[in-house]
């Protein structure tokens, strides 16, 4: 712990010295005894003031939770000796706030133990660390203090909020292993398909007992197997839009977490792909390690800008697994990713873009000079989509303000019309 001397002692000091020095060459008494008091009391300041034996324990309530819940924080202190004012502040990141602030003040006597209790509200996803205690503790008179620090940093993840989804994107493959997703393959399962006649060799349990008494011969049903899914959440980092605090990154991990556990829940294998400035991946899992495997790497994913050029070779090709449902979540600011989600679709696999749309991050004023060249980028934009929907990828807008079910709905939308053409 460092000790300072604070200015009341300088002050007082430079009140002492005049008061002797002009007693001095006065030749008088009264100077020299108004500045007998100041002395006597920065002798009993430096005799009775000792440096302070303070101990701290920090402890979070849990160490995860999500955007917007509270988390309690308390803070144990004991202390060898009497501190007439200890002085306390917790330091927290930009994106963990405390009602009425972090900063506390009490008095902390020999032997006796101190429980101070913060309660945390998480405004923001992201890995923290909370803490250490910033202590400044003062002596009897003022004259003196101490300051340091105690404790140490307790981690804390704050999971990304999650939208409600009604439905999901499905696939227009599945895999060989069992799930909840119907195929449209027929064998084993439970999903009525279709009747056929009798063959050699089926079993008696699928024989439609009611058709073939109709028919006169015996007609066995055809189901649909479930499968599972292998689903690529693949993240576009290479530039976002930031203004006021809200960022479509911000949206792009939170529409990957909600998709992510999503389907995780319906049994399927999800992978992750972070193509930027920095590559990250995860290969194709399912189950609840998977589920906190994605958002700890969300967590830890931000967008870096870089220069260089790439396209999807860079990826391990265990990554990218055949007939997997690839979902771009871009804001379409990068050419990089542009051609990169194309070639992707030129290899065969089953693409859809989620635009997160940056738009409303830079409108204009009205009335300003920039709306001319925010036209010209909306319409370059336009091109963009036109160029994804020649090659058969739906592309939805996912709009600040809006559900993310909503442009899921517009995909299911888009294939249900375009298959029979």
């Amino acid at each position: 712990m460092t000790r300072y001397t604070s200015a009341r002692v300088a002050a007082y000091a430079a009140l002492a010295a005049a008061g002797l020095i002009a007693g001095l060459a006065l030749g008088r008494v009264e100077p020299i005894a108004l500045a007998a008091p100041l002395v006597l009391a920065l002798v009993a300041a430096a005799l009775l003031s000792r440096p302070p034996d303070v101990s701290v324990r920090i402890e979070l309530e849990r160490d995860r939770a999500v955007e917007g819940d509270e988390v309690l924080a308390t803070i144990t202190l004991s202390g060898e000796t009497t501190v007439e004012r200890l002085e306390l502040l917790l330091v927290l990141p930009e994106e963990v706030s405390v009602a009425g602030g972090s900063a506390r003040a009490l008095r902390l006597r020999a032997g006796e133990e101190r429980t101070v209790e913060l309660t945390l509200r998480c405004d923001r996803w992201g890995g923290f660390a909370i803490g250490p205690l910033l202590i400044r503790a003062c002596d009897v008179l003022g004259f003196r203090s101490w300051e340091g620090e105690l404790g140490e940093a307790l981690p804390l993840r704050v999971y990304p909020a999650e939208e409600t989804l009604l439905s999901l994107v499905p696939p227009l493959e599945t895999q060989v292993f069992a799930g909840n997703q119907v195929a449209r393959a027929r064998g084993e399962g439970i999903e009525f398909a279709d009747l056929r006649e009798w063959r050699p060799g089926d079993r008696i349990r699928r024989v439609n007992w009611r058709a073939s008494a109709l028919r006169g011969e015996l007609w066995v049903n055809e189901q649909h197997p479930e499968r599972n899914t292998d689903v690529v959440l693949f993240l576009d980092t290479f530039a976002e839009v930031r203004a006021e605090g809200r960022s479509s990154h911000d949206r792009v991990v939170r529409a990957a977490a909600t998709l992510g556990h999503a389907y995780l829940q319906r049994k399927d294998r999800v992978g992750l792909v972070g193509y930027g400035g920095l590559l990250s991946w995860l290969l194709p899992a399912s189950g609840a390690r998977q589920l906190y495997a994605i958002v700890d790497t969300l967590l830890m994913s931000d967008v870096v800008h870089s220069y260089a050029l790439r396209d999807v070779d860079v990826l391990p090709p265990r990554t990218l697994p055949p007939k997997a449902l690839v979902l771009a979540l871009t804001p379409l600011l990068d050419e990089r990713t542009a051609a990169a989600l194309l070639d992707l679709r030129a290899r065969g696999y089953d693409l859809v873009v989620v635009e997160v749309s940056p738009l409303e991050l830079l409108a204009p004023e009205p009335g300003s000079p920039d709306e001319l060249v925010y036209r010209l980028w909306q319409l370059s934009r336009e091109a963009l989509r036109w160029r994804y929907e020649q090659v058969g990828v739906p592309v939805v807008t996912w709009r600040e303000g809006t559900p993310l079910a909503a442009p899921l709905e517009e995909v299911n939308a888009f294939r249900h019309l375009a298959r029979p053409a």
